[in-house]
């Protein structure tokens, strides 16, 4: 009897959920000269299968790109959706339909991960989001103030080097994604607190690593119950009591800062940092904004996870790639022997005066993006190409997919920093050109831009200069694999593993 009831409710809920996406394309057709092209759909699930059988999504989005075409439909489970794969559309969304745009699709898990969307990055857009914007625009990462820092980043790259060169003297490998985030992580920190969040102590190292490496997976994780009403309020795949937990642990950490920076004030301790201001602003009713100690966790939990995890992720493509190309390698070692010399440290200002370098680190954001599938949500109707879309209808540009497309770029797979040194391909890396999109586009444009450009070009020209790097454990494989993990953003699967050899000794810092 038990069996018949579930299957007479599958079948009922079957039934509606046809009737439902009937419904749909037939008000569609009604207000659209195009039917947009769609995979087949299941009942209940829509299209989720398809994500679900790929551990990757904008892998699977671009497999299905190259059947259906460069801008398709889907449901996830009862929520409408479109997948966008040519720079041509992302145009259309990112610039020419870019008011009805700009909000961010977010789910229960980001949602609760960032203290219901008080953070910046999944803020709808609005009079909130733009005074947090402002604040981090006026007090942290604008061009005087990186200037001013710009000393904490020297101090934080020469210990890195230093790190590196020990290592280098015994013949010991180094687990650089690891490193390369307490790097990272501890630039952001000090800029935001006055304090490293990360100490020399491998034990709270690795609890900040796997804190930030598990909320990035969590955040980037279909959770069933967001998309399929039949499961709404049930723990489908314990993802809900990860993050409690996650958010807890961050909780703690966050909790003993503040609270430390609100004993200093109390006591007439000028700290300069972001944390100083934003408590000053906490208490300060004359603002437009009333920010409270969720905003403030909320916020800083973004520049820990964005910051952090794609700017280190970056180095670590860069490296793989070079280290797979060493005529590569070498050449861009030539040119920085050339303008920085071996006496001396290559520093932030050489930088401009390295073309080649910089063409490295553009080819890299062409094929490997930190955010590989730019999630936004529809906040009105709107016509696009001749197709409708509806209101609230989740928006996926595979930025993945843009830098790999053969339209717009020759042997599109192949790693060649070559491409960005000829004159007809003078791209910037600030949304004007939608062939490739590594910090997004318009308005929701990623505010830690030149921050991400200074710390990446800055450290992976120091790791050239300075080492030679063996790839394995013992220094003796020939390659290092490029499978991709998964998450929110895009990280490697496997962290790369290698032993440093110093090519300048004793480093010269």
């Amino acid at each position: 009897m038990a069996g018949l009831e579930a299957y007479f409710l599958f079948f009922l809920t079957s039934l509606i959920s046809t009737l439902l996406l009937f419904v749909f394309l037939k008000s569609t057709c009604a207000k659209s000269l195009h039917i947009m092209p769609t995979p087949f759909a299941l009942p209940i699930i829509g299209h989720l299968h398809l994500l679900l059988l790929s551990p990757i999504p904008h892998q699977a989005f671009h497999k299905l790109s190259t059947r259906y075409g460069p801008i398709f439909s889907l449901f996830l489970g009862s929520k409408p959706g479109i997948v966008v794969s040519s720079p041509e559309m992302a145009k259309e969304f990112l610039k020419t339909h870019e008011h009805v745009s700009l909000d961010r699709a977010a789910n229960s898990i980001v949602d609760y991960i960032t203290y219901g969307s008080k953070d910046l990055v999944f803020a709808p857009y609005g009079r909130y989001w733009k005074f947090m914007k402002k604040i981090v625009m006026s007090n942290l990462l604008n061009g005087k103030t990186l200037d001013m820092l710009s000393s904490v980043r020297y101090e934080e790259i020469n210990g890195f080097i230093n790190l590196i060169s020990k290592k280098a003297k015994i013949g010991k490998a180094m687990d650089l994604e690891k490193e390369l985030m307490k790097l990272t992580n501890n630039v952001i920190s000090r800029m935001l607190m006055g304090e490293r969040c990360i100490d020399d102590n491998e034990e709270s190292a690795d609890d900040m690593m796997s804190l930030v490496a598990d909320m990035v997976q969590a955040s980037g994780t279909f959770n069933l119950p967001d998309y399929i009403w039949l499961f709404k309020g049930i723990d489908l795949q314990g993802l809900g009591k990860q993050v409690k937990k996650l958010r807890a642990r961050f909780d703690v950490m966050i909790e003993r800062i503040i609270k430390e920076h609100e004993e200093a004030r109390k006591h007439g301790g000028e700290m300069k940092d972001l944390l100083h201001i934003l408590l000053h602003i906490e208490q300060d009713e004359s603002m437009e904004i009333n920010l409270s100690r969720e905003n403030i966790k909320a916020f800083f939990l973004d520049l820990f996870l964005a910051a952090t995890d794609t700017t280190a992720g970056t180095m670590e493509w860069c490296l793989s790639q070079l280290i797979n190309h060493p005529k590569i390698m070498n050449k861009a070692l030539e040119e920085i022997n050339q303008v920085v010399g071996k006496k001396r440290l290559l520093q932030e200002s050489d930088i401009p005066n390295l073309p080649y370098l910089q063409a490295i680190v553009k080819e890299t954001f062409r094929l490997h993006p930190a955010l590989p599938v730019l999630a936004r949500q529809s906040t009105e109707d709107f016509m696009v190409a001749g197709y409708y879309i509806p209101a609230k209808t989740l928006i996926f540009i595979n930025l993945w997919a843009l830098g790999r497309d053969p339209n717009h770029w020759e042997n599109p797979n192949e790693f060649c920093p070559e491409r960005f040194q000829e004159k007809d391909n003078e791209f910037d890396v600030r949304g004007q050109h939608f062939q490739m999109l590594p910090f997004g586009s318009g308005r929701r444009l990623c505010p830690g831009i030149s921050l991400a450009q200074i710390m990446i070009h800055t450290t992976l020209g120091a790791m050239i200069q300075c080492f030679d790097w063996k790839a394995g454990k013992d220094g003796n494989l020939p390659s290092v694999d490029m499978e991709e993990g998964f998450g929110l953003t895009l990280t490697r699967a496997n962290h790369l593993v290698c032993v440093p050899v110093a090519r300048i000794d004793p480093i010269p810092i």
